[in-house]
């Protein structure tokens, strides 16, 4: 292999990195829905609220700050951020490939059919 064309790493590496972010976040509200159901937020919520309140305030509210649309919105931020910078190493990737294969000749492959 002399030469990987850098658009066409680009295009797989984009939808390769697309289908993983949707992966995440869909992987992200099962995992919320099941500790939810589970009663782990309420249980750990009410001890640190009780840890960091006072008599004169109820604490840091975990169950709020851990909602489900606060935990999408920060899983889809960082699939974005995800999918931009997989998508801009490969395709970097792709290019030091190139330079270097044009130096060392690249990467010889032998197929060969089972019998």
């Amino acid at each position: 292999m002399a030469k990987a064309d850098p658009w066409s790493v680009m295009k797989v590496s984009f939808l390769l990195s697309i289908a993983l972010g949707i992966c995440t976040i869909v992987a992200s509200a099962v995992l919320w829905m099941v500790m939810d159901a589970m009663g782990v937020f309420s249980t750990v919520g009410g001890t640190i609220s009780e840890a960091t309140g006072s008599n004169g305030s109820n604490g840091f509210d975990l169950q709020s700050f851990l909602s489900l649309p606060n935990v999408l919105m920060f899983t889809t931020v960082i699939a974005v951020i995800d999918v931009v910078l997989a998508t801009a190493l490969a395709t970097l990737g792709a290019f030091i490939y190139n330079l270097s294969a044009g130096f060392v000749g690249g990467v010889e492959l032998t197929l060969a059919e089972d019998e």
